[in-house]
């Protein structure tokens, strides 16, 4: 790609807009509907996708993934997007969306041989735009990440786990004698890898994701200086691209610490 800083510029521009437009003229408006596997999901979703799949093909031509596609679709997608892949998520945090929580986010990534070379993560409500490009580092609003840069002590750390997509045995050791200080989870997979890139969070943990949850927060920890493995696997991106785990924490010592924990309780 010649110029991959003024794709993530217009990708930013078009991902705000489409949150001004599509989004908040529905938030607190709209019914639920449910999928398959039990998850919501609006006409938000569906009109949110439609308008971001349509202005990034302008922006960069090639395949489109979203998360509102029936599975066969995204599949096809998937595999023709080698030389690229737009991976996008409407609302990430559809429950809270519809519930009034202010924890929610659009979430867009550009993939090459299945890995991000540049993401977006924007919660409309906090106007918070994390962004980052391969090699270029991570920014929220235009400031570097981390942002909080104290590293504390394993025992004092805040975390955030995911306890439902865990194994019941991990589950129930985290809930009740967790090595850490403190645990959220508010149900939005992509602002979570994003606030462990920030520094909000020290620790993440997470039973299995889907592309459109971790291809762009994935790669916005990582510029941010943060380490991720999967539960079975050092390599993160090793493994079916369908339901990746991820262990993560933005300190190197803290990360190991963490890793070896969970994966000696799993």
């Amino acid at each position: 790609m010649a110029d991959v800083k003024k794709v993530l510029d217009a990708v930013i521009n078009v991902v705000r807009t489409v949150a001004q437009q599509e989004i908040m003229p529905r938030y607190l408006q709209v019914d639920r509907r449910i999928k398959a596997d039990g998850s919501y999901f609006t006409e938000a979703d569906l009109a949110v996708q439609a308008v971001l799949l349509e202005e990034l093909q302008k922006i960069y031509p090639g395949a489109a993934m979203g998360e509102e596609m029936p599975e066969l679709e995204q599949r096809e997608q998937w595999a023709m997007g080698g030389s690229g892949l737009w991976s996008v998520d409407p609302i990430d945090g559809t429950s809270n969306f519809l519930n009034g929580l202010p924890y929610f986010a659009i979430s867009v990534a550009l993939m090459q041989q299945g890995k991000s070379i540049l993401g977006v993560v924007y919660n409309p409500i906090s106007n918070e735009m994390f962004y980052a490009e391969k090699g270029g580092g991570a920014y929220l609003n235009g400031i570097l990440l981390p942002i909080n840069k104290h590293v504390p002590l394993l025992s004092s750390a805040m975390a955030n786990v995911d306890l439902k997509r865990l194994d019941r045995k991990l589950a129930e050791r985290i809930a009740g004698n967790p090595p850490f200080s403190s645990q959220r989870n508010y149900g939005a997979c992509t602002l979570e890898w994003c606030y462990t890139a920030a520094g909000y969070f020290d620790l993440y943990l997470h039973g299995g994701q889907k592309p459109w949850d971790y291809a762009a927060g994935s790669l916005i920890l990582e510029e941010a200086g943060g380490y991720m493995c999967g539960l079975g696997q050092d390599d993160y991106w090793a493994g079916s691209p369908w339901r990746r785990s991820v262990i993560a924490a933005r300190d190197p010592v803290l990360f190991t610490q963490w890793r070896d924990w969970v994966r000696a309780h799993a």
